[in-house]
């Protein structure tokens, strides 16, 4: 008989983590820590404390995810972003751990409008990019078996991120100027984890042949499709209820350019998702689809 894995989960009070508690539950004996309990800032916590659980699946969604205040704190993103994660590869591969670290589509300098491929070259514009990048490769230089995925534009029912931010701006003012020229898929945090959970039930499972030929390496995981965070906004207000005191607000189309914030981002934020589905048979849904779903959840 085969024990069931012991799954570490960092960053678990994460919109991510939140997820991830719920969906991995069915693989193993889920240990989910939040900042409080795992201070990926702390080198030495974060290695007594992975020394104390000896999970089998480490899954690692925490991070320091404030893009603009990580211009002026590199050193707290470093710490969390690129420092942690290789201490959290140096001992899965002591452990003989798997290790499940999430990057960003920010390790791309948003160039030309194709759809980035996990192994195009890497040229972060930014402070958080550069350290996520960092990462990738702190947990690469180890030597451990790992899965990186990387996403884009993460947003749910809980925590902050742009979705809860335009629900709230809708109801408060009546026009709302939103970028028009940063392209990109909106994920939604359920299918990021429910997608987590279909891949580690994959490698678990002797009938796959994962053991032959090994799947580990950086793989892409959005929602499919693509738009722009103006039609984000658009689609999050069509699918909203406005009550008769609260007319929906105009949606003003702007450039980048005209919406400046300490760091700078990306105008193609597309991730080809082609590998995870080759790999694992995984295909995340519509992000339109995942987005009604997520505010009818929300609604209720």
């Amino acid at each position: 008989m085969t024990l069931a894995p012991r799954i570490l989960l960092t960053g678990a009070g994460g919109q991510v983590g939140w997820e991830l508690r719920r969906t991995l539950s069915c693989l193993g004996e889920v240990v989910a820590l939040d900042s409080r309990a795992m201070n990926l800032a702390d080198a030495d916590a974060v290695r007594q404390v992975v020394r104390d659980i000896a999970p089998t699946i480490i899954v690692n969604p925490a991070a320091y995810t404030a893009v603009d205040k990580a211009e002026s704190e590199p050193d707290l993103a470093r710490a969390v972003n690129a420092v942690a994660p290789g201490i959290l590869g140096e001992e899965a591969g002591r452990l003989g751990a798997l290790l499940v670290h999430y990057s960003t589509d920010y390790v791309f300098n948003g160039s030309g409008n194709t759809p980035w491929r996990e192994d195009d070259a890497c040229d972060p514009l930014n402070v958080y990019g550069a350290t996520k990048l960092a990462g990738e490769r702190a947990i690469q230089a180890t030597g451990c078996r790992y899965l990186i995925f990387r996403t884009s534009w993460v947003y749910g029912a809980r925590g902050s991120n742009f979705l809860l931010t335009m629900r709230r701006l809708m109801r408060e003012r009546p026009e709302l100027k939103i970028v028009a020229d940063q392209i990109g898929a909106p994920t939604w945090c359920r299918d990021l984890a429910e997608a987590t959970a279909q891949v580690l039930s994959q490698i678990a499972s002797p009938s796959t042949g994962f053991d032959r030929a090994e799947p580990w390496g950086v793989y892409h995981m959005t929602n499919a499709g693509e738009t722009s965070w103006h039609g984000f906004a658009e689609a999050i207000r069509a699918l909203d209820e406005f009550d008769e005191t609260c007319a929906p607000p105009h949606l003003l189309p702007i450039p980048g350019s005209d919406y400046p914030t300490p760091a700078k981002r990306p105008l193609n934020s597309r991730l080809n998702n082609g590998k995870l589905e080759q790999t694992f048979g995984v295909r995340l849904q519509e992000w339109r689809v995942a987005l009604a779903l997520c505010m009818e959840a929300s609604n209720t």
